[in-house]
């Protein structure tokens, strides 16, 4: 009979790790941050930034995370890039249905990361978004709720094609995917950028912060979550929903980012 207990130990063990694996990859996490700036409106804007979709599904056309997103009530919701994988064709649906249903929540503001860069779709791609309810902010500007928002190309950052998007004395939002450029990000002048792209270290060390690897920084990436400074400028960095080349996340599940900015 031992090896009956020792099989249903085994079993049961690969069970526990299969549940785990499970929830590190599809139960959303909710981070909220209070970002608190003299520039700020007066009444303050709720912005919720989702990232790094990768075409992935959290129910049918996505309505967990919509769900989700609509009971935080944001004012408006900025979407920093990679919500489709260069590699999956018919991601393009899933991230169109998500931005079709995310935009009955609040007006969207999207700028591309690096798979929409390397998609040979990507113009067709940037026009459905268009249809389905996003503003694409590829090197351009609106004014919202008392605020700024700028967004770059994933194209042009390197080049500093986010130099001429900061404008006026009021707070300045800049939406931009890779989370390493923070020090240009601040000589420009913004007050507030959000990123993706390092997908909190893909994997983290058990029980702490600690990112294992980001494209663009290796190792142990310093620009991987949370909230980071740069002289004035404050950064905000999504560990992102979906998976890249590495199909798992552990001991970091998927993140919506809720930023109350208020009046200082």
């Amino acid at each position: 009979m031992l090896w009956l207990y020792i099989l249903l130990g085994c079993l049961g063990g690969a069970a526990l790790i299969a549940l785990f694996v499970w929830f590190s990859n599809n139960l959303i996490t909710i981070t909220h941050y209070k970002i608190s700036s003299e520039k700020a409106p007066e009444r303050g804007v709720k912005i919720l930034h989702v990232s790094d979709l990768h075409g992935k599904a959290f129910g049918t056309d996505n309505k967990r995370l919509v769900k989700k997103a609509k009971k935080l009530a944001p004012d408006i919701i900025a979407v920093t890039g990679d919500i489709i994988h260069k590699y999956r064709p018919d991601d393009m649906a899933v991230a169109l249905a998500t931005v079709c249903w995310l935009s009955k929540v609040a007006p969207v503001y999207y700028v591309s990361g690096n798979h929409e860069m390397r998609s040979t779709r990507y113009r067709e791609f940037k026009r459905e978004l268009e249809i389905a309810g996003a503003t694409v902010l590829d090197g351009e500007y609106r004014e919202v709720c008392g605020i700024t928002v700028a967004g770059v190309n994933c194209a042009k950052i390197k080049s500093g094609g986010y130099f001429s998007l900061c404008c006026g004395e009021g707070f300045n939002l800049l939406l931009a995917h890779l989370p390493q450029y923070i020090d240009k990000y601040a000589l420009a002048g913004f007050d507030l950028t959000l990123c993706g792209h390092a997908h909190g270290g893909q994997w983290r060390l058990p029980f702490t912060h600690i990112g294992i690897y980001a494209p663009g920084q290796g190792l142990f990436p310093k620009y991987a979550s949370g909230v980071h400074s740069c002289g004035n400028m404050r950064q905000v960095i999504s560990r992102g929903l979906g998976n890249s080349q590495c199909p798992l996340r552990l001991f970091n599940r998927p993140e919506l980012v809720m930023i109350e900015l208020e009046k200082e």
